[in-house]
């Protein structure tokens, strides 16, 4: 299993997955033509992919939509709920609706329902050959439920959106910072280190640290409380960058 952050942040999220012969991308919030040339640096093209699997609606993880409906035959894969808010974007013969747990040959594809501000939102548990990654952002919360799914995996992609701190003495208007701290906005740096805490285990390898904000938070802030909250590890922890595309993860 290979994977890799092509961007994340506020202004787009895109990450692609690779399982041998079944690939997957994760959003598309940035330009087809960026993610074309992304793929391209890593010698793959979109011909290499399953689909697109969507988190949720919000702009900065679909932007991408259109161009890879008119340009590729890629499906677009989203639990049934979610076709309400994207209808207008995709014919309903470009879905491929995927239930709570899903299997695509040798790759498990499980949902976490996530707690944003959209009908529906969701992460992701993917499993491959005995190695298994979590993708969720975009959260106010994870409910306890998952946790025991979520635990002891290789590759954590996991938001660590805001210092309470800043987001608190900074710029935004009280409703907003409000709704970022709410259970139907983002985890912020302390939240996402406790869950950590809870889930890591021998068997990880690589956290990485995403959607974190421009305005809200800091690299050096997000990185520290998870290396604090995890104290001695081998884990490699990694920073997701809106404009940089992260290492290849491996496992």
């Amino acid at each position: 299993m290979k994977a890799k952050i092509i961007a994340s942040g506020s202004k787009g999220n895109c990450t692609f997955l690779l399982c041998d012969h079944k690939n997957f991308i994760i959003d598309i919030g940035i330009s087809y033509l960026s993610l074309q040339k992304s793929l391209e640096r890593n010698s793959l093209s979109l011909e290499d992919f399953e689909g697109v699997l969507i988190t949720h609606s919000h702009s900065d993880h679909i932007k991408g939509l259109t161009s890879i409906i008119n340009y590729t035959n890629l499906k677009i894969l989203i639990p049934t709920p979610m076709y309400q808010e994207l209808k207008e974007r995709i014919p309903i013969e470009r879905c491929l609706f995927i239930e709570d747990n899903n299997d695509f040959d040798e790759v498990n594809i499980e949902l976490i329902h996530t707690s944003h501000d959209t009908e529906c939102s969701v992460g992701y548990i993917v499993s491959h050959k005995n190695k298994k990654l979590v993708y969720v952002t975009d959260t106010g919360y994870i409910n306890r439920k998952y946790l025991s799914k979520m635990m002891n995996s290789d590759i954590y992609i996991i938001e660590s959106n805001h210092d309470e701190e800043m987001l608190m003495d900074g710029p935004y208007p009280y409703f907003i910072k409000q709704r970022v701290v709410g259970d139907s906005g983002h985890l912020s740096n302390k939240v996402t280190s406790k869950y950590l805490k809870k889930l890591v285990s021998d068997n990880t390898k690589y956290i990485v640290l995403a959607h974190i904000s421009e305005k809200n938070n800091t690299e050096e802030l997000a990185y520290r409380e998870t290396v604090d909250r995890l104290g001695d590890t081998q884990i490699e922890i990694i920073i997701a960058k809106q404009d940089e595309e992260s290492m290849l993860l491996e496992v």
